[in-house]
């Protein structure tokens, strides 16, 4: 059937978003109305009028609108091209469901190309399976969160299917509510952004993947290799994520090491709260008596060391649950990771047992519910949403992303040269060694157990900087 038949899937679907586009326009030429009043809507549809018919006229009434004006007009262009957009993904998000539906995710269909391969190789390249996305530094394109949060729930408003006309008529409401507030919004601050604002936009989308997109991938990554007879070992991490904002200081004078470590900081406070937030889930789900199934040694002595370390714990929580070891562990996981929230932000030292040091520790204990599970009828659970959790957790950490330092190499060069030139036991100044040389004296200096660096070193500005990072 051709796609220019009226009938066609193509053509219903090309009607079906041009309606939205025409539905979420109105609703801004209402908001225009509400807010800046008929003058300015009026101004909106003539120029687009004349844009289509007349150039030259359309030039001349932009040229003769005050700046007051044209400020708004453009904004009213930019937000109806902001609808158009969000409206496009949600019907592209829609049709790329449709055709899974039809023909299959992207992983079943790799996987069924996998069917043929060699067992022992696909295990092998499968165990080292890793794709580790980067976000880079772009402070020009840094969207404002509060912006990103109103333009997502139209997006959610948009895909929802309202059914009946009082559905409808909230759906309506709910859009243009979010319409307005999007207008009366800064699209961007009026202060420049500094490179924690910049942190602040890439962590915005790795708290959206982290709350389910993640989760959904990596779990049909599971299942589609086990079906094909090659299990994904409970080790692998084949998806991470990266970022420079931060820690790209190559020509940004701004990445002082100050910048550097608050943006590690932000990165563990928002990847904590990310993973309390899927443990709190945990804990509701996890309302296995001990009675009904039972539970592992294991489990239950480290729950009673737990309970001993963590005095936090609510005397409430203990006697409530005290049948249920599951969730009393997911409850001292949980006190442990808010323990290493409050460690990180006031630089405290780690206190065994009562902090997590980093996120092998966090996975070691769900681990352990893991395993009692397993061997007490759970397995359902224990491989369906903890199997989910466990891998989520694994791809993000406690602090969701590895942070890339990039620095020039001149600068690294600079601060060496002063380091190993202040201890006068080479013949010639560092920078002048050979390539080969160097090397050869930092294997050697690497080796020592001496530091190179005492504290604090006696650097020039430009080398303290430098030094500063990995302190």
């Amino acid at each position: 059937m051709s796609s220019a038949d009226p009938n066609s899937l193509e053509a219903q679907r090309s009607a079906a978003l041009r309606a939205d586009i025409r539905r979420l326009g109105d609703l801004l030429g209402a908001t225009l109305v509400r807010q800046e009043g008929e003058e300015l809507l009026a101004l909106v549809e003539r120029v687009r009028a004349l844009t289509r018919t007349d150039g030259e006229a359309a030039a001349r009434l932009l040229g003769e609108t005050d700046p007051e004006t044209a400020a708004k007009l453009v904004r009213a262009f930019s937000t109806y091209f902001h609808l158009a957009n969000v409206t496009e993904q949600v019907h592209r998000a829609r049709e790329l469901g449709a055709r899974r539906d039809a023909e299959g995710s992207i992983l079943a269909r790799t996987a069924d190309r996998l069917k043929d391969a060699d067992p022992d190789h696909l295990k092998e390249a499968v165990a080292h399976l890793g794709v580790r996305p980067v976000f880079t530094a772009h402070p020009t394109e840094a969207a404002r969160r509060s912006v990103l949060n109103k333009l997502l729930r139209i997006a959610e408003l948009l895909g929802h299917r309202a059914v009946g006309e009082g559905e409808k008529r909230r759906t309506d409401l709910r859009l243009a509510e979010n319409i307005d507030l999007l207008w009366q919004t800064d699209e961007l601050r009026v202060a420049r952004p500094e490179p924690t604002d910049e942190a602040r936009n890439a962590i915005y989308y790795l708290d959206e993947l982290h709350v389910g997109a993640v989760g959904d991938v990596l779990e049909d990554l599971a299942a589609e290799l086990d079906r094909v007879g090659v299990p994904l070992p409970a080790a692998t991490r084949p998806l991470t994520f990266g970022t420079w904002i931060g820690g790209d200081r190559d020509g940004n004078p701004n990445v002082t090491p100050q910048v550097t470590w608050d943006v590690l900081i932000l990165q563990h406070e928002h990847g904590i709260t990310d993973a309390v937030e899927l443990v709190d889930k945990l804990r509701v789900a996890l309302s296995n008596s001990i009675r009904n199934s039972g539970a592992t040694e294991e489990l239950l002595a480290s729950l009673q060391r737990d309970l001993e370390l963590l005095p936090e714990i609510s005397p409430r929580y203990k006697r409530l649950n005290a049948e249920e070891p599951y969730r009393l562990k997911a409850t001292c996981i949980r006190q442990k990771l808010l323990n290493t929230r409050e460690r990180l932000a006031r630089n405290l030292p780690h206190q065994e047992g009562r902090d997590y040091l980093g996120t092998a520790d966090l996975l070691a204990d769900l681990q352990l519910i893991q395993d009692s599970l397993r061997a007490h009828r759970g397995g359902l659970i224990a491989d369906g949403r903890l199997e989910r959790a466990l891998r989520t957790l694994a791809a993000f950490g406690l602090h969701l992303a590895t942070l890339d330092v990039r620095e020039h190499a001149d600068a690294h060069h600079h601060a060496l040269g002063q380091l190993f030139d202040r201890l006068g036991e080479e013949s010639w100044r560092y920078t002048d060694m050979p390539r080969d040389y160097r090397r050869k004296l930092l294997a050697k200096e690497l080796r020592s157990r001496r530091p190179l660096a005492p504290s604090p070193a006696p650097l020039d500005a430009a080398g303290a900087k430098t030094l500063g990072v990995f302190h």
